[in-house]
C-alpha cells in the first residue's frame, strides 16, 4: 500500500509548483490563510506547516504585519557551500540581528540630523553601489555595507558609527551572494534591494525618523529572513550552543582587534 502524503507536504508542493510555474511571481502576496484554508479544505495548521516548509526552501518570506510573499531570491534547489561559509551562518545570523537593534535608530536619527550635503551623499552612494549590479558569485553578501557606514555617520553619534565601523572587518567579508540567489533572479534581486534602498533614502531626505526606521528594519529584516533560509536549508539549526558559540567568537575578534590597537 502506498502511504499517503501529508496535508502539509500536498499542499506545500501545490503551492510550490505555483511559483515555479509563475502562477505566483517573485513579490506576490500568498493568499491568506483563510482563503488557503478554504481552497485547499484543510485546518488552519497545515496551513502554516505547508508555509513553514516553504519557507525553508526558500520559496516564501514573511513580512512582519503584512503576510507571507514570494521570494523574489529563491534557493536553488541543489546547491554546495563550502563547510568554512557554512560556519560562518549562526554569527552571522546573530551579526545581523545585533544590526537591526543598532542601524534601525542609526537611520532614524540620521534623518533628523543630517545636512542637506549628507542627504545628496547618501543618495549618490546609493545610486553608485546599485548601479553596478555584479555577478552574486563573485560579490560578498554584505556588499552595501559601506552605505550603512554613511547612514551611521550622518546619525551624529559618534559611538553607533565607531560600533559599526569596528564591526566591518567581521560583517563583511562573509560569503558570496550567490549561495542565496539563483542566477535567474540576480535582476529581481538587485531591483528589490535599490527598492528597500530606496525607501530608506527617501524617508532620509524627508527628514521622516520613524519613516527611516521602519524602512530600515525591513530591509535588514528581509536580509535576515534569507540567511535563515539558508540556514534552515542548509541544515544548520540556531540553536542556543550555536548562537553562544557564535557571539563567543565575535566578542573574542573584538577583544583580539581591541589588543591589536585597531
Amino acid at each position: 500500500m502506498t502511504k499517503r502524503k501529508p496535508l502539509s507536504t500536498v499542499v506545500a508542493e501545490s503551492l510550490s509548483e505555483r511559483i515555479r510555474t509563475g502562477e505566483l511571481l517573485p513579490g506576490a502576496q500568498l493568499p491568506t490563510e483563510a482563503e488557503l484554508c478554504a481552497e485547499y479544505e484543510v485546518s488552519r495548521t497545515v496551513i502554516r506547516e505547508a508555509v513553514a516548509r516553504m519557507r525553508s526552501e526558500g520559496l516564501v518570506v514573511p513580512q512582519q504585519g503584512r503576510g507571507i510573499f514570494v521570494s523574489e531570491t529563491p534557493l536553488p534547489r541543489n546547491f554546495s557551500i563550502p563547510d568554512e561559509a557554512l560556519k560562518t551562518l549562526p554569527e552571522t545570523i546573530a551579526l545581523l540581528e545585533l544590526r537591526l537593534s543598532v542601524e534601525v535608530e542609526a537611520a532614524g536619527l540620521c534623518a533628523e540630523r543630517r545636512t542637506d550635503e549628507e542627504a545628496q551623499e547618501i543618495r549618490a552612494l546609493m545610486e553608485q553601489i546599485d548601479a553596478q549590479r555584479g555577478d552574486p558569485n563573485s560579490v560578498q553578501i554584505h556588499y552595501d555595507y559601506d552605505f550603512h557606514l554613511a547612514i551611521a555617520k550622518a546619525a551624529r553619534n559618534e559611538f553607533i558609527y565607531g560600533f559599526l565601523a569596528f564591526l566591518r572587518p567581521m560583517i563583511v567579508p562573509r560569503f558570496q551572494l550567490g549561495y542565496v540567489i539563483v542566477p535567474e533572479m540576480k535582476e529581481a534581486y538587485y531591483a528589490r534591494i535599490h527598492a528597500e534602498h530606496t525607501a530608506i533614502v527617501s524617508a532620509i531626505e524627508r527628514q521622516d525618523g520613524n519613516g527611516a526606521r521602519q524602512a530600515m528594519r525591513s530591509h535588514l529584516h528581509n536580509s535576515l529572513e534569507r540567511i535563515r533560509a539558508l540556514a534552515q536549508a542548509s541544515g544548520i539549526a540556531a540553536t542556543a550552543d550555536e548562537q553562544k558559540a557564535a557571539a563567543a567568537s565575535l566578542f573574542a575578534s573584538l577583544q583580539n582587534q581591541n589588543e591589536g590597537g585597531v
